[in-house]
């Protein structure tokens, strides 16, 4: 297991509970807008072992309602479900944010009740997806994540980052029309910092995704707009 990083609180990862965060290291996608980007490389060695990081959760646990899993990408990691079963057990909540390229293992999760919250990534339009993401991709394993989702009982949301040079009007609300009116839907504004990988990329401005935002939910009522900050 290749810890990264652990923020300690967070009040805004895992909605309405109080959270640490765990950062797990290696993706398996190079998207343009990352901003994880050090959390790629797969072949670097985690910073953290799990030993730190239960005692640290030992110590906390009463204080803490659970803990995030993110990074990289947490579903790529060989041992994820015996961390998993490790933070259950000491009565803690668990969030996983994740890129969707691993349906089978999210559903396993899911159906042995190892995940409480599960946030997914939806990058672009599937005709737009590997260009998005920076590689080759199975679309068919994103598709399948989605459908996972929407057809359990586990709390769940979908998001896109998005950026004027890689998302129009019409690509968002094409990604609104595959995840359904009825799922929690969140648009997260590109926002340049030193560890994105493009810094040619552009948010839109405020007004821009107020207009965004009301015109889609005319349709798609869940769809809200969420700082990545």
């Amino acid at each position: 297991m290749k810890i990264a990083g652990i923020q300690k609180v967070t009040l805004l990862d895992f909605p309405g509970k109080v959270a640490c965060t765990i950062f797990t290291q290696g993706c398996n996608f190079l998207c343009p807008f990352c901003q994880n980007s050090s959390l790629i490389d797969i072949n670097k060695d985690g910073e953290i072992s799990k030993e730190e990081l239960f005692a640290y959760l030992n110590l906390r646990k009463k204080i803490l309602d659970g803990v995030v899993i993110t990074g990289g990408e947490p579903l790529i990691q060989k041992d994820i479900k015996n961390l998993l079963r490790a933070i259950k057990e000491l009565g803690l909540l668990i969030k996983i944010d994740t890129n969707g390229s691993n349906p089978e293992l999210l559903m396993e999760i899911i159906k042995e009740n190892l995940v409480d919250y599960v946030a997914m990534d939806i990058k672009n339009t599937f005709d737009k997806y590997e260009k998005t993401i920076g590689k080759k991709t199975n679309l068919e394993n994103i598709k399948k994540s989605i459908d996972i989702l929407k057809k359990s009982k586990i709390d769940y949301e979908f998001r896109t980052t998005v950026s004027k040079e890689l998302h129009s009007l019409e690509d968002i609300k094409e990604i609104c029309t595959i995840v359904g009116k009825e799922s929690k839907y969140y648009l997260q504004n590109f926002e340049d910092s030193p560890d994105v990988i493009d810094h040619s990329l552009h948010g839109f401005s405020h007004d821009e995704l107020l207009l965004i935002n009301k015109y889609l939910k005319e349709s798609f009522p869940n769809v809200e707009i969420r700082a990545l900050s």
